[in-house]
């Protein structure tokens, strides 16, 4: 007889306010093959991304949708080509799109994009960081290539949305692993406390036009701009205050984009999504996994801390839905974690 597990999921894609948003649900226990790993999930945290998938994505006939793109738990199975772990195993991670989600007692993920938890944070701390460190981290060092200087321009990177999820771990990473003046974006007394005590050099407020609050800070044009949210607001700012031959990545969605504003300055775009490795299964998805090795390995030096801010218990249908709603709102600082079945 098979073995089942308490799970969370829909059927229909809806509004979040919905009854059958997320639904408590039992679901049978997987087992791990191939380069799977079977985790005993601890704790979830919700990004962006579960909104979007939950309100655009039906799941195939007769079957839930599982959402969650952000784990910490223990290795109770390895696939018999998993060189890397063994039971017992404490990790954390963020798995694929292309597969169920991470708000299962019991998840399959590839061992090959999965970190080791940081020893010194707790189950929730640690849930809160994957998605968002793999975000940031490959925005910087994959596509802007920050290692590299933009020639005439101010060693800055502009982060805009600074106080999200992406925003707080991206701001710590540029500090511990560059030499880049870190400018970003903030509106609210709090937001703008939480990103300062995060390490920003210069905090600017997203509400006001964006090119005249760099131009006021008389350091020079950024070589590079990391766009978190709301891009489509200040692309024109955006393409006004970076450097010429800057970079830019954005990880939002606009609607409407007009490349053609950063034409005159040969202004490189960049778009990062983290789960591209996994959806293509690239030759080089296992750097997922080292990179979250070595967030893991600055965190227990006590050069990185976890983004979490609020933590709920149990991991089930209503308090998910409670986070969904915060996340929509746009006024999450941090990231929101959930633990235990």
């Amino acid at each position: 007889m098979e073995t089942l597990m308490k799970a969370v999921g829909y059927k229909v894609p809806g509004p979040i306010a919905e009854d059958a948003a997320l639904v408590d649900i039992e679901l049978p226990q997987p087992v791990a093959a191939g380069y799977d790993i079977l985790v005993e999930v601890k704790a979830v945290s919700v990004n962006p991304v579960d909104y979007k998938v939950r309100g655009s994505s039906p799941p195939a006939d007769g079957e839930w949708k599982v959402l969650g793109w952000d784990a910490s738990g223990i290795v109770r199975e390895v696939g018999p080509d998993v060189t890397q772990f063994q039971p017992g195993d404490e990790v954390y991670y963020a798995g694929s799109i292309t597969r169920p989600g991470t708000n299962v007692e019991f998840h399959l993920v590839d061992a090959r994009i999965v970190g080791r938890k940081p020893a010194s944070l707790d189950w929730a701390e640690a849930a809160a960081l994957p998605l968002t460190t793999l975000t940031a981290w490959e925005a910087m060092f994959d596509r802007l290539d920050v290692a590299k200087p933009v020639p005439g321009a101010a060693p800055a990177i502009l982060i805009i949305g600074g106080a999200g999820g992406v925003g707080s771990i991206a701001i710590q990473i540029a500090r511990q692993r560059t030499d880049l003046t870190v400018i970003t974006t903030a509106s609210r007394a709090e937001t703008q406390e939480w990103v300062k005590e995060l390490g920003a050099h210069h905090v600017i407020d997203h509400r006001r036009p964006l090119a005249a609050q760099i131009a006021e800070l008389g350091i020079g044009a950024p070589a590079f701009v990391f766009s978190t949210t709301h891009t489509e607001q200040h692309a024109a700012d955006i393409a006004e205050l970076i450097a010429p031959q800057g970079r830019f990545a954005l990880i939002d969605d606009p609607t409407a984009f007009d490349i053609m504003l950063f034409k005159r300055k040969a202004v490189s775009i960049h778009h990062e999504l983290m789960f591209t490795r996994s959806i293509y299964g690239t030759p080089d998805m296992h750097e997922q996994g080292k990179i979250l090795d070595a967030l893991a390995v600055l965190v227990d030096e006590g050069k990185i801390r976890t983004t979490l801010t609020e933590r709920l218990s149990p991991i089930n249908a209503a308090n998910l839905k409670t986070v969904h709603a915060l996340i929509e709102s746009g006024a999450a600082k941090g990231k929101t974690v959930l633990e235990g079945f």
